[in-house]
């Protein structure tokens, strides 16, 4: 096998600092402009930062535990070779500006090509690829960490059946199907020939179907097909400790899972509060460039929160304004940035984390990790709908922790498909 040289880009450590030791059996080159930005980027105070210092911690573990030197090549255990270049191509043909970081990274990895490399340009900036690939080198985005999409496990699957199978489904309250191969808490719609059907969740322990749970009211909210029951049914369940749930806007996905945070918080006491958090993916301006406290600038980034809130409460069937105010006053419901959860310990609450497909999937394992004992996880998301310039739809982390937890009994996920807003909203999603 001809070994190829791998030139990363900036971003792609930033999205997986340990992305050096992720090319086995080839060379790994990291020119030093990419080092020069990683040490501009160290010293910030989210995950920019964190994952800069995690870069050049693990460029210092791989020099005490390889062989060789970063000038000529650091041998590693898996036969990949890491090292760091520190030229460029000065008499670059193309009429491309050394003052801009990204054509120095291109004019390193054009000139090892030159000397007989086989080049592979890595980066997860599509312009960049382009640039790079128009001067002549091969590009790729980053692979790793991906999951694709559009084979995207659904969490909700149709079987063929008979009358009478069904029959004793809503008799007996389970239905066993040979050879059927679901994934844990999958969900089953069987459909008979006489038109019958019936709705239940797989059991893995018991290799069989199970009815779903009946539930009270969840705050004057209903389920409008069978997909948004499937996931209340998730959403309630205690034993199941992280929950997906994917889908395009108007679908239910953040007002399903705060009503049944509702529930479990203030009519059953399990959980302590209610976490809703969302990432900080600003269109052009930054949350500190907002004036006021913290609180103050999270109200304009948790709108969507507040407006589901209001309308929970506006179908109660209590007096809105009244149960809005209590409910905040409770001090039951916290609204906290992504950016501010690592390094917390969250035992004995319902987490909710709204617009997930903007967080990478280093991003959600912070998350996930800050889990404590008691502790339910929601993920929610439309991955089609992605505003970080660096994720798409099969790298970002909502895709990613489908694509990993969906083998694990502790773990359930729904695919919603079907716009309930509004008919112009569903129109919307159909037709534009």
């Amino acid at each position: 096998m001809t070994k190829k040289t791998f030139v990363l880009d900036t971003n792609v450590l930033l999205h997986d600092p340990e992305a050096l030791i992720k090319f086995p059996r080839h060379h790994v080159v990291i020119p030093v402009t990419v080092l020069e930005e990683l040490d501009k980027m160290k010293r910030l105070p989210n995950d920019l930062g964190k994952n800069s210092r995690a870069v050049f911690r693990m460029l210092d573990s791989l020099h005490l535990q390889g062989k060789g030197d970063f000038n000529h090549g650091m041998l590693l255990e898996n036969g990949a070779t890491v090292r760091i270049q520190l030229e460029i191509k000065t008499d670059f043909q193309y009429n491309f500006a050394l003052g801009i970081n990204d054509n120095r990274i291109i004019m390193a990895a054009f000139l090892l090509q030159e000397r007989g490399d086989q080049v592979v340009f890595v980066s997860k900036d599509f312009a960049a690829r382009i640039k790079a690939e128009a001067v002549g080198l091969r590009v790729q985005d980053y692979q790793n960490l991906k999951y694709s999409y559009d084979e995207i496990y659904k969490g909700i699957r149709k079987i063929e059946t008979s009358k009478h199978d069904i029959d004793l489904f809503y008799k007996d309250g389970t239905l066993t199907i040979p050879n059927l191969d679901c994934h844990p808490n999958e969900y089953c719609i069987a459909t008979s020939a006489e038109h019958s059907s019936a709705v239940g969740k797989y059991d893995m322990e018991k290799k069989s179907v199970e009815p779903l749970i009946k539930f009270p009211n969840l705050w004057g909210i209903k389920p409008r097909n069978v997909e948004q029951r499937c996931a209340i049914d998730l959403l309630l369940r205690d034993d199941i400790k992280l929950v997906t749930l994917i889908g395009q806007a108007g679908t239910g996905k953040t007002l399903l899972a705060l009503a049944c945070g509702m529930r479990k918080v203030f009519d059953e006491g399990l959980y302590s509060r209610i976490l809703v958090s969302r990432p900080i993916v600003p269109l052009g301006r930054d949350i500190g460039f907002i004036p006021g406290t913290k609180e103050e600038k999270l109200f304009n980034w948790m709108q969507p929160i507040y407006d589901n809130l209001e309308f929970l409460c506006d179908s109660s069937g209590n007096e809105p304004n009244e149960t809005l105010r209590w409910v905040m006053e409770s001090k039951k419901i916290e609204m906290e940035a992504v950016t501010y959860i690592r390094g917390r310990s969250l035992p004995k609450m319902f987490i909710i984390v709204d617009e997930a497909q903007n967080l990478t999937p280093h991003e959600v394992k912070t998350i996930i990790s800050r889990a404590g004992e008691g502790t339910k996880v929601i993920l929610t998301g439309d991955p089609t709908q992605i505003d970080n310039p660096y994720l798409d739809k099969n790298s970002n982390g909502l895709t990613y922790a489908v694509g990993k937890f969906c083998e694990h009994k502790i773990y359930g996920h729904v695919l919603l498909e079907k716009t309930e807003r509004s008919e112009l909203a569903a129109l919307a999603a159909e037709i534009l």
